[in-house]
This record gives C-alpha cells, sequence and structure tokens, in this order.
C-alpha cells in the first residue's frame, strides 16, 4: 500500500463525516492501544493544583454535545437533518429522533455545535448543546 502523506491524510479526513471519523478514532485507539484524549487531560490536571480548576474547566470547554430534545412538529425535516448530519440511514435515524432526548452528535468544537443546532432548530426541533 502506498504511504499516504499529511496533506493526503488531511484531505481524506475533512471528507469524512462526524461520525465516520469518530468511528476511525475508536478503532485508531484500539488499533494502537492508546487514548486520544489523554494529551487533554494532562493539561487539564495541571491547573487543578491551582485551586478554582472548576471554573477554568467549565472556561475551556472545547467540546460539545448536540442534544436533540424533541422533534417538534416537522418530524420528517428534523429526520433529513440528523441523516445530513450524521449519515445514518433512514431507520437509525427516525429511531434516533423518536427517541429523544438523544445526542445527534458529541464531542464536536463549538462552531459544529452551533452548525448543528441551527440546521435541527431551522428543521423545527428543539436542540441544547451540553
Amino acid at each position: 500500500m502506498a504511504k499516504l502523506s499529511t496533506d493526503e491524510l488531511l484531505d481524506t479526513f475533512k471528507e469524512m463525516t462526524l461520525l465516520e471519523l469518530s468511528e476511525f478514532v475508536k478503532q485508531f485507539e484500539d488499533t494502537f492501544d492508546v487514548t486520544a484524549a489523554a494529551p487533554v487531560a494532562a493539561v487539564a490536571a495541571a491547573p487543578a493544583a491551582g485551586g478554582n480548576a472548576a471554573d477554568e474547566a467549565a472556561a475551556e470547554q472545547d467540546e460539545f454535545d448536540v442534544v436533540l430534545e424533541a422533534a417538534g412538529d416537522k418530524k420528517i425535516q428534523v429526520i433529513k437533518e440528523v441523516r445530513g448530519l450524521t449519515s445514518l440511514g433512514l431507520k437509525e435515524a427516525k429511531d434516533l429522533v423518536e427517541g429523544a432526548p438523544k445526542a445527534i452528535v458529541e464531542k464536536v468544537n463549538k462552531e459544529a455545535a452551533e452548525k448543528a443546532k441551527e440546521a435541527l432548530e431551522g428543521a423545527g426541533a428543539t436542540v441544547s448543546v451540553k
């Protein structure tokens, strides 16, 4: 197999959905017995010695979960948005919407969380970002 350059790998990752990228990270962690979150945990542990770590951790939150609270009146539109955000199949997206409250996307940056929230609210859903 040809070795991919860093730029080629980044281009490949840019084409993946958040769900596909999340599954890749999990498989990468399992294959190489590593944890992708370890450096963040080490950095977060350092301020703990300062005393008010809870305040600092809340101010530095960089991972957000978008939670569908209710589908609203336009359930079909919400299902379409969920499918677009997650690349789930029709049945899986329908089950997720009907099982609300459920997390739609997890551990994404603030921009991605806000985009997902706007898309779902535009379709008529009630959404929260945690």
